[in-house]
């Protein structure tokens, strides 16, 4: 492989004058800059990464973690990561937390030590159960920073970007109550984890304003959701609404209807957080909260490049809040 030095050499220019030419620097007259690029081009010529991480001390590399790649918003958040790192001129290192603390924690040392600038993340279910943060903030004090999203800790000094959980459920919830549906049921598949915990209390704040009393269904990891909702509508069969916490729980309520010869959106009608790829799966066609993961994705990998490339950024660390969006489908009126 061709080196500086031997394209230095050829064109009889110090190295300085070839490197800064490959940069584009203003330094190098243009028809300089042009030579060294032709003879660049003509070797293949491709800089030594490693070397130029060891000299600037910077990788270009942005570590994320996510608790789960199966979980459809979670890749797309990774998508948006991705896409908007590239554009800045960074690659990415991918780990995934399978809902493991120690996994979460091994991921954090194995690309701490030298292999990334800084992390993007999701938290793990067990690490919010546990409420353990020491890790984060051990990263944190090593002088790599954190942008957190989605699943975040509050008590650990980041930037974060969230989506209004709590609002969101609230008004979905008040879009039913608008149909005039009076009982209104809460199924959520996620309740151990912040984002499940939000959702719920913005159902509560809804129907409790109404004087409804809250009808909830919590599905516990390694149950059949499809049976607990079925049995649910079995010892409920007056619910004539249903706000899902998460997608998997909202195509099924809507499809499991039918079992009981309930016309959706007629006899019930239901809204659940989900993408719009994921509502396809029901019929009718799950009226959504979006939240933008591609969005959150772009946001998270852009505050993350800024406090990288400028050090000098006060430590005044921000929450960025993506507004999520209802897209009325045909399973509510």
């Amino acid at each position: 492989m061709v080196t500086l030095k031997q394209l230095a050499k050829e064109l009889n220019v110090s190295i300085s004058t070839v490197s800064k030419a490959l940069n584009d620097s203003d330094e190098i007259g243009k028809v300089t800059r042009e030579r060294v690029k032709a003879l660049a081009t003509s070797y293949n010529y491709k800089p030594n990464k490693v070397a130029l991480s060891l000299k600037q001390n910077k990788t270009k590399t942005i570590g994320v973690i996510i608790p789960n790649i199966l979980n459809h918003f979670l890749s797309k958040v990774l998508f948006g990561i991705e896409r908007e790192a590239n554009l800045h001129g960074y690659n990415i290192i991918t780990c995934i937390s399978n809902e493991s603390l120690q996994k979460e924690k091994d991921s954090l040392q194995l690309l701490a030590n030298g292999s990334v600038d800084g992390f993007i993340l999701s938290i793990a279910e067990e690490t919010q159960t546990k409420n353990e943060i020491e890790h984060f903030k051990g990263t944190i004090n090593a002088g790599l920073p954190i942008v957190m999203f989605d699943r975040v800790a509050h008590d650990v000094q980041c930037d974060k970007i969230i989506v209004d959980d709590f609002e969101a459920t609230f008004k979905a919830t008040k879009t039913l109550i608008a149909e005039q549906r009076k009982q209104i049921a809460f199924i959520s598949k996620i309740d151990t984890i912040s984002v499940g915990k939000l959702r719920e209390r913005g159902y509560n704040k809804a129907v409790l304003e109404e004087g409804m009393t809250p009808l909830v269904l919590r599905i516990k990891k390694g149950e059949d959701a499809q049976d607990k909702i079925k049995q649910f509508y079995k010892k409920n069969p007056e619910i004539d609404g249903v706000v899902a916490a998460d997608s998997a729980s909202g195509v099924i309520a809507i499809n499991m209807a039918r079992n009981f010869k309930r016309r959706v959106p007629k006899d019930l009608s239901v809204v659940g957080f989900s993408s719009k790829s994921v509502s396809y799966h029901s019929v009718p066609k799950l009226t959504i909260i979006r939240q933008h993961a591609k969005k959150i994705g772009a946001k998270a990998a852009e505050l993350l490049i800024r406090r990288l490339e400028n050090t000098q950024l006060p430590k005044d660390y921000s929450t960025k809040v993506i507004k999520t969006s209802l897209v009325k489908n045909k399973s509510t009126l």
